[in-house]
């Protein structure tokens, strides 16, 4: 086994040091976290089906010139990634009203939104990542204008994209989150989609049952949330291996093809 410097864990994922300069390798684990981790426990294959599920839409948005820092999926837990430097706000893209938004404007969770609806999210465990607004993040200098209409921009072409990928295979995509990074290449500088899409930071509805495909399956004490994840991505028709490996403490690189 090859092991790499450690250079940050998260709740869902680690980011070793990659094998080359400007790259890292980000690792799933199983852990499910919800409600800022005080909810927490581990499903033995999450990591290994968010992973490929994961790899699949950065792959198809990339396809349509969406920027991201995906390279390539180096083994069934691990994206081989560019490092960037990750802007502290995430993004949220509503389509259906569920979750914060339905509570908090008193609304019947599965009600069509009027339009596409962007919200941002100050990225804090200890603070509940509270709601802000453009203002915030300009006055606190977590992004600037130009940066801010980069990531509407971006987010808005993806949710428009997996909208209609999601619907071709009879799902709903009710709203994701996703996060940015600053991508420097020599002496320039381009906002890039970062972190992960998968059934962890989506919401995912069958659009015939309405039956919830994603982490309010945890979230919510309905169980069967790995079988709810590889419903997905045999939907998407990828192979993901029946019997993962248990979750390891460090990468494993494997040659490139």
């Amino acid at each position: 086994m090859n092991r790499r410097r450690r250079i940050y864990e998260g709740k869902a994922k680690i980011l070793y040091e990659g094998p080359e300069p400007g790259t890292l390798i980000q690792h799933f684990k199983d852990d499910a976290t919800a409600f800022n981790n005080q909810k927490h426990d581990k499903i033995e294959g999450k990591g290994v089906l968010n992973n490929r599920i994961s790899e699949y839409l950065f792959q198809r948005l990339g396809e349509i010139g969406v920027p991201t820092h995906f390279i390539k999926r180096m083994n069934m837990r691990e994206q081989l990634v560019r490092e960037v430097e990750i802007i502290p706000v995430e993004v949220v893209v509503r389509n259906v009203a569920a979750g914060s938004i339905a509570k908090r404007l008193g609304m019947e969770e599965g009600t069509p939104l009027p339009r596409s609806i962007v919200e941002f999210y100050y990225k804090s465990d200890e603070l509940g990542d509270p709601m802000v607004t453009e203002e915030h993040i300009t006055a606190f200098n977590w992004a600037v204008p130009q940066e801010i209409d980069d990531m509407m921009s971006v987010a808005l072409r993806a949710n428009d994209f997996l909208c209609g990928l999601f619907l071709g295979i009879g799902i709903k995509l009710v709203d994701f989150k996703c996060e940015f990074g600053r991508l420097w290449e020599n002496d320039t500088m381009r906002i890039v989609l970062a972190d992960e899409i998968s059934p962890d930071c989506c919401r995912l509805w069958d659009i015939e049952s309405q039956e919830k495909l994603d982490k309010d399956r945890f979230r919510r004490d309905l169980g069967g949330l790995v079988e709810a994840y590889q419903e997905v991505a045999r939907r998407l028709g990828l192979h993901v291996e029946n019997n993962p490996q248990p979750n390891q403490s460090g990468p494993v690189l494997v040659r490139s093809q």
